[in-house]
């Protein structure tokens, strides 16, 4: 492996092109395979070949291969949020592998990962400030598989924990529209995703969905005592790209405020 791959320069550059790729709207992308190859051109070969020296990404996990394995990388907008990428291909929420029957969850690493986000925080924050969401083909920049761990929207956690006890075991309306757009909502009672598969759970809970899995985004947000499993359809009427990302919080404002 050419040593200049693991240069300084070459790591900022990468981080530049992600950079540039986020800012763009999601039709137009400046590289959306930018994060498969931070992932797959650096991350990976780091942990494999260079003792350990994983960067520009936080974390890899080979456990398994790296056909099952993730990385933990910083996304460039924000202090607190990072995102875990499969080291496999994985275009997204519609790539029929997340149904496979014996699938990797990315979920309950995602939420471990919640770790880092307290780290830049400089704080521990509670479950129910921190929330995991993955967007929809139209509502992400990126086709590689990423979910995007951060704090929750303020408002967003007021009204779960409000209404905690009337959000259901199955899918049910989430009872309002939060920005203007509408999810639907399951309670999950674990404490740590583990066994837990939202992608499953959306295919095969809410009729069609499995079909077009591509038009729906989902966000997992946690509660004392389990989690808020939320799922959002693209909408062009109202302008709804199925940006589940919305959810959270990229300034953090719990943070600073709890």
């Amino acid at each position: 492996m050419p040593a200049a791959l693991h240069s300084p320069a070459r790591i900022r550059l990468a981080l530049l092109a992600f950079a540039a790729a986020l800012c763009a709207t999601p039709a137009r992308a400046a590289d959306p395979d930018v994060l498969w190859k931070i992932v797959h051109d650096q991350c990976v070969p780091g942990e494999q070949q260079q003792h350990h020296r994983v960067s520009p990404c936080a974390e890899v996990d080979l456990t398994g291969g790296v056909e099952r394995g993730h990385v933990v990388l910083k996304d460039i907008v924000g202090n607190t949020q990072f995102l875990v990428i499969p080291t496999a291909r994985v275009t997204g929420i519609e790539d029929p592998a997340l149904l496979a029957a014996k699938a990797p969850n990315y979920w309950a690493p995602a939420w471990i990962a919640r770790f880092y986000v307290f780290a830049r925080a400089r704080r521990e924050l509670p479950r129910s400030a921190i929330g995991l969401a993955v967007n929809s083909i139209a509502g992400r920049s990126q086709n590689q598989l990423h979910i995007h761990i951060d704090c929750v929207q303020p408002d967003l956690r007021r009204y779960l924990l409000r209404n905690a006890q009337r959000i259901r075991h199955r899918w049910s309306d989430l009872g309002e529209t939060y920005n203007g757009h509408r999810y639907l909502a399951m309670r999950l009672d674990s404490r740590d995703l583990a066994g837990i598969e939202p992608f499953k759970l959306l295919a095969g809970g809410i009729p069609a969905a499995r079909q077009h899995m591509g038009n729906w985004t989902l966000a997992v947000i946690g509660m004392p005592r389990g989690f808020v499993l939320l799922a959002g359809h693209v909408n062009p009427a109202s302008h709804d790209r199925g940006a589940g990302e919305e959810t959270l919080d990229h300034s953090c404002t719990l943070a600073k405020t709890m």
